[in-house]
């Protein structure tokens, strides 16, 4: 790690070991400033005077990068060590030097959409709201108002009018559709303004929705949709806020695509049957649809919860704003670079709403305990239990997660009982706090040192929380998992399982396997996603699921769950299938069948090859045609 470290002592409020977190970040520091943002322009030129540049202030950080461009210096990058690490008491030094090294990793660029709208707007509302809306925001937008049916036609011109109600809506910013039943359109011939006759079925688009019904949402989690906007027509001050945002949705704008998938890899189903659903059940926005064997995620209604990533088995869905394995390193710098000091640290996991807290708790309370490292995540539900699996194999005792009011909190529930369940105690918990001293209190609890080697978190998810489960259970071979959990083992009834292998073509892992020469079951453990599909589709229903983590090297390599002799052909000796099976279809067709009686029921016991010839060279063949008729030639008629 090289590059130049920058750290200013805020006017003395904390304290700063220069030479310390030098030597921690492998960064030289030429001096501690006491209030860089209110230096001279020359002072941060000389300060910022290298490319790679870290700023330890966070707070300041917009106006010292104006700073630097005005007198021409290179901007550099900014973490903030003061809130979080500065203000607390004990020994700063561990959680200071590791928030700078997790600041000199580059974070990798998010995957962008041009999303453009060119102000086409909605209102949708009782006339007294959504006119008085049209009128403020017909100067910037192409307004069309939607008026509750019955009502009367506006004759104010210098806008559009329908009267109607909404069927149906999808969409996001830029791409809405609509579709109208009993719409009405402005007559404007004649004396007064009327509306037209009705129409079902009508279909519009628009970029922007503002709803000022006050009714049922439009869509699913609707704080979450961009371009729908629908405050409290109560409220004349949300009511404002909402058309003043809309007036500003105009133009081209960048949509992050938060998540990348790998249909491939999708155990949502096979020939028809269902088998995962994970991430449908659990996305809150609807973008997640079925799509044939797999699912398909519609980029504009996603709103970046993370929540199918955490729990998709295989990595079909996986979140790319940040990638996995950027939280993977990251979560690994903080914990080497802390436990470099001899000290055990544990984690809190927050999002935006995390940080205002941690902030308020810095200056009007204690802070941060000295050995609570935070991780900011632009998703809480991104965390999911291989990622809490890879904090805990890293070296960090605990992991504490701090959610916001807006978090969803079934699947991170149900992430925490899983890795709770991996690591085989309560390491990681739900902070549920509402005021910074209650945050205080929640991450200064007592905990217990690792005693374990660490992990580097390197490779998938499942590859990870095998990893680290493994680190923390040298003499626990089988985890056992809540139902649900993406690992586990098939159980076999081999009494009732026919080895017809159905279960092997559509296993969407390659979990189970066959045996090319002999009539056998194999499985892999380690690949089982327990996404029930071989269990949906056993004819015989010889299948179960049983979730567990099998630690040992058992689950890396195939193991046999069922097995017969094969059955040989009776004329050329070829094996052709289970001998148990061709017994039994022989027992129930064998002189009980009008087609297998007497030496046709010796065809049962044929390859398929054999049986064919059989058939074809049989004295009462019932497929077998007239005799071909004797070919003419000369000698026919010379005779």
């Amino acid at each position: 790690m090289a590059g130049h470290l920058v750290l200013c002592s805020c006017a003395g409020s904390q304290t700063l070991d220069a030479d310390g977190l030098s030597t921690a970040t492998g960064r030289t520091c030429s001096r501690v400033h006491d209030a860089l943002c209110l230096a001279a322009p020359d002072v941060v030129a000389r300060a910022f005077a290298d490319v790679d540049t870290i700023m330890a202030c966070g707070q300041e950080a917009e106006a010292l990068t104006a700073l630097a461009q005005e007198v021409g210096a290179p901007a550099p990058r900014f973490t903030d060590i003061r809130d979080r690490a500065g203000w607390g008491g004990g020994d700063p030094m561990p959680k200071q030097a590791a928030l700078l090294a997790e600041a000199a990793l580059t974070p990798p660029e998010p995957r962008v959409l041009d999303v453009v709208s060119e102000g086409l707007c909605l209102i949708v509302g009782p006339a007294d709201l959504a006119l008085a809306a049209a009128t403020r925001l017909q100067d910037t937008l192409t307004v069309t108002v939607l008026l509750p049916e019955g009502a009367d036609a506006p004759q104010d011109r210098r806008f559009d009018a329908v009267s109607g109600r909404i069927r149906r809506a999808s969409g996001a910013l830029g791409g809405f559709e609509i579709t109208l039943d009993a719409l009405r359109q402005i007559d404007p011939s004649g004396a007064e303004i009327t509306f037209g006759a009705p129409r079902d079925g009508a279909k519009s688009h628009c970029d922007v929705i503002l709803d000022l019904t006050g009714g049922t949402p439009l869509f699913p989690a609707h704080h979450k949709r961009d371009g729908y906007l629908r405050p409290d027509p109560k409220n004349p001050l949300a009511v404002a806020d909402a058309v003043l945002e809309a007036s500003q949705m105009v133009g081209t704008f960048e949509k992050v695509l938060h998540v990348r998938t790998e249909p491939s890899l999708c155990a949502h189903s096979r020939a028809g049957i269902t088998g995962c659903t994970n991430c449908l059940d659990l996305c809150p926005t609807g973008a997640i649809l079925p799509d044939g064997d797999h699912v398909t995620i519609d980029p504009m209604a996603c709103a970046g919860c993370g929540a199918c990533s955490s729990v998709c088995p295989s990595g079909a869905v996986s979140y790319d704003a940040p990638p996995v394995e950027d939280i993977f390193r990251r979560i690994e710098v903080l914990a080497r670079t802390f436990r470099k000091h001899g000290v055990t640290p544990t984690l809190l996991v927050h999002d935006d709403y995390g940080r205002e807290m941690i902030a308020l708790s810095a200056r009007h309370g204690g802070g941060l305990p000295d050995h609570a490292v935070p991780l900011h995540l632009p998703a809480i539900a991104v965390l999911g239990h291989a990622e809490m699996m890879a904090a805990l194999g890293a070296g960090f005792a605990r992991v504490d997660i701090l959610p916001s009011p807006q978090t969803e909190r079934a699947p991170i529930n149900g992430q925490i009982m899983l890795a709770n369940a991996l690591a085989g105690r309560n390491a990681v918990r739900l902070a549920e706090v509402a005021d910074p001293d209650a945050l205080e209190h929640a991450t200064g609890e007592a905990f217990s040192p690792v005693d374990y080697d660490t992990i580097l978190p390197l490779g998938t998810r499942r590859q990870v929380t095998r990893v680290a489960a493994a680190t923390m259970h040298d003499d626990t071979p089988v985890l056992p998992l809540p139902k649900g959990a993406p690992y586990g083992a098939v159980i076999v009834d081999t009494d009732a399982c026919t080895l017809c292998l159905s279960c092997v073509s559509l296993c969407p892992s390659g979990a189970l396997m066959d045996n090319p020469d002999r009539p056998e079951l194999r499985f892999q453990e380690d690949a089982c996603l327990q996404c029930g599909l071989c269990a949906s589709l056993c004819p015989e229903t010889a299948i179960t699921l049983q979730p567990q983590l099998n630690l040992s090297p058992d689950a890396l390599s195939p193991r046999i769950l069922n097995q017969e002799e094969p059955a040989e052909c009776v004329e050329c000796g070829k094996p052709f299938g289970v001998a148990s099976t061709i017994e039994r279809i022989a027992g129930m067709l064998a002189d009980k069948h009008p087609m297998f009686g007497a030496e046709k029921a010796r065809m049962i016991r044929m390859c398929d090859t054999c049986r064919v010839n059989a058939m074809a060279h049989s004295t009462n063949n019932p497929f077998q045609s007239k005799p071909r008729p004797k070919t003419r030639t000369s000698d026919d008629y010379l005779n």
